[in-house]
């Protein structure tokens, strides 16, 4: 057990500070070379600098990935990618709401990531050792369809509601590549949260702006090499 500790402290403070780093140095693209994964940087957009909604949007992908780890025995992507920045970005928050100043700043949130990195890796994995196997398998059997309704339709309910209040261009642009999302790969947060952020920079910069039309190339070449690789058009004819 002292060993499954020492192990977690290190790979969850290092992971953790580099991907809280990694999530903010996002926000700086592409004047600064970013590290980080795409859909974190819109979701931590839609959470809006409000370190409730960062905590709430954390805590339920922790429930998720704590079922997962009593499970199956491992860390799931949402410990590193949802749960510690999102949390981290709570923490400094809470005293300064200036996002330039805590979210978008790569040093804080390296420093934020790896405290809680640590503490949040440390304490799945002395979880997942403490329970008993039956306990395991009760967990599985039950509590990961439970996640597996978190994640899809609630999930995209919220993220499709906060892109609705957020305006009638990001509204729009979620809903139609939230529904493409939904067809093509079976879940519609990917596309909801690229819509909003294409919605976001059109509705700030215009159409016209070349980053906002190469974000648009982009995500259709994405979404057409997805639906071509999983089949979608064979399905659909």
């Amino acid at each position: 057990m002292v060993e499954i500790i020492i192990y977690s402290l290190i790979i969850g403070a290092l992971g953790g500070g580099c991907i809280a780093a990694g999530a903010a140095r996002m926000f700086h693209a592409p004047e600064i070379q970013a590290m980080g994964a795409f859909r974190t940087l819109g979701e931590m957009n839609a959470c809006n600098g409000d370190p409730i909604a960062h905590f709430s949007f954390g805590l339920g992908f922790f429930f998720s990935a704590a079922a997962s780890t009593v499970a199956a025995g491992a860390l799931s992507g949402e410990v590193l990618h949802r749960v510690v920045p999102n949390w981290s970005a709570a923490s400094l928050l809470i005293k300064n709401k200036n996002v330039d100043e805590t979210v978008r700043n790569p040093g804080k949130m390296f420093i934020a990531g790896s405290v809680i990195g640590a503490v949040v890796v440390v304490f799945l994995n002395t979880m997942s050792q403490l329970i008993p196997e039956k306990l395991s398998m009760i967990a599985k059997n039950v509590l990961t369809p439970a996640t597996t309704w978190l994640i899809n339709p609630v999930m995209p309910a919220i993220f499709w509601l906060a892109a609705i209040d957020a305006g009638k261009v990001v509204g729009m642009w979620a809903t139609v590549l939230g529904g493409i999302s939904a067809l093509v790969s079976g879940n519609a947060v990917p596309g909801i949260v690229l819509g909003i952020l294409i919605g976001k920079s059109a509705e700030e910069s215009g159409y016209k702006k070349k980053m906002v039309q190469i974000l648009i190339a982009i995500v259709t070449v994405m979404f057409i090499a997805i639906a071509y690789f999983r089949g979608f058009f064979e399905k659909f004819i």
